[in-house]
């Protein structure tokens, strides 16, 4: 039994991360022991390579619009644990985490000794955790993103009201595999049978998997750009504005603070899961609460503000599909800017392909550096390595700690320039820590 927050944590995180062979017998025996709490809870189901967090962020504030209690289980947490499950976005209370983890205790402890491979993994117990909060409260709805890939994934023991697949790219490729139809049948493993499926602008392989994959299941499927589009309209200020059309709605000038063009992906497929949600109900939809609430959702860590004058942003662009979306954005928003990036990534990570896309930035000076991983297996790469991956002709400054590389920056930078901090959300977590740490 744990009797405090930190005890509890230890636990969780004290937890094996990965089992050899990848199955979900274990998840679904640990969480019959538990009586089945997934079975009490309603909801959408959000796999993707990028665009969970958004996607889920759009949906949580699209229903509370409508008045809904809205659970939310997300990864990884920017500031504090607590965050990966919440609901209405306000995260789990210390206390209800104690005594979640000591209702699931002695159920890990009877797997342990019962299972040839061992107890629940670490996502596994966060997971059984999350279904056993949900279904304890009196939630309208969960939005449940995934952890990694889909199929063997262990929030995939749960059947969804509509099944959500945001992108494909690649990422976590010693897991899901190295062609992109690979990593789409990974993802596809969360369609489930007549549960209607939506997703986003998909490369044409990963599109074939889905199409097939939803066939063979009979689960309806709408893609975007082909059974409800968006227009980009001339943004106004920090913000995206777009119309939606689809098969029965359509929503002009809406709005996502969120900035980039695949932010406003992102809202469309939240929005087309959202309108089939509503179908399935027979609710009512209001355009006036749905553009309030696309208007004024906030997710941290993606194109977010921390300082005005000047201007300093973090993004967790911490993939090469990222990057790619990033590098876009800075030519669209601040290309005629000079732009300072600070960059941190993981070396399990494609820092390659990240690198010489930052290095193709004719205004970006690059401060390469490293920060402290999440554990002593996951370190970031080293300063060095990732200026060895420069395009040619590319040159960078290299510092030991990433505190040293914004006083550097700062101290460059005039008024007029930009200074972007990303890579690993890890790396996110602890800049936005720092910066809301100097402003109490």
């Amino acid at each position: 039994m744990v009797t405090d927050y930190e005890a509890a944590l230890a636990f969780i995180h004290g937890r094996t991360k990965f089992k050899k062979i990848p199955t979900l017998k274990r998840m679904r025996r640990f969480l019959h022991e538990l009586g089945d709490p997934q079975q009490q809870v309603r909801g959408i189901h959000v796999a993707g390579t990028n665009g969970k967090g958004s996607t889920v962020a759009n949906l949580r504030d699209l229903f509370m619009a409508d008045g809904l209690t809205v659970g939310t289980f997300t990864s990884p947490f920017i500031i504090r644990f607590n965050e990966r499950i919440s609901v209405d976005g306000q995260p789990i209370s210390d206390t209800d985490l104690v005594t979640l983890v000591n209702k699931i205790q002695p159920v890990v402890s009877k797997l342990d000794a019962e299972l040839p491979e061992g107890g629940p993994t670490e996502f596994e117990i966060i997971t059984a955790m999350m279904f056993t909060y949900f279904a304890e409260q009196p939630i309208d709805l969960a939005i449940v993103e995934v952890g990694i890939g889909g199929l063997y994934d262990s929030t995939n023991v749960w059947t969804p009201q509509v099944s959500v697949i945001t992108t494909i790219g690649y990422d976590h490729m010693q897991i899901l595999g190295n062609t992109l139809a690979a990593i789409a049948t990974q993802k596809a493993g969360i369609i489930k049978a007549d549960v209607p499926v939506i997703v986003g602008k998909l490369p044409a392989e990963a599109q074939a998997v889905m199409v097939t994959t939803a066939q063979t299941n009979g689960a309806p499927l709408q893609t975007l750009g082909v059974d409800f589009t968006t227009k980009l309209l001339a943004p106004q200020g920090w913000q995206e504005r777009f119309n939606f059309d689809g098969t029965a709605h359509h929503f002009k000038d809406l709005v996502t603070p969120l900035l980039g063009d695949y932010q406003v992906d992102n809202a469309a497929v939240a929005l087309a899961a959202y309108l089939d949600y509503h179908r399935q109900t027979g609710v009512p939809v209001q355009v006036r609460d749905v553009k309030s609430a696309l208007a004024h959702v906030q997710w941290p860590g993606r194109f977010e503000r921390l300082n005005d004058d000047p201007l300093i942003m973090i993004d967790g662009a911490h993939n090469e599909p990222a990057v790619t979306e990033l590098a876009t954005t800075l030519k669209e928003r601040f290309g005629q800017q000079n732009v300072y990036i600070i960059f941190a990534v993981l070396a399990d990570k494609q820092h390659a392909q990240m690198i010489q896309t930052l290095g193709q930035l004719t205004n970006v000076h690059l401060l390469l550096t490293q920060f402290a991983g999440p554990n002593p297996q996951r370190h970031a790469t080293d300063p060095n390595e990732l200026a060895a991956e420069l395009p040619q002709n590319r040159s960078a400054e290299l510092f030991a700690n990433w505190q040293a590389a914004l006083i550097q920056a700062t101290q460059e930078m005039s008024s007029e320039d930009v200074l972007l901090l990303t890579g690993s959300l890890y790396f996110i977590s602890d800049v936005r820590t720092y910066f809301k740490n100097r402003e109490a």
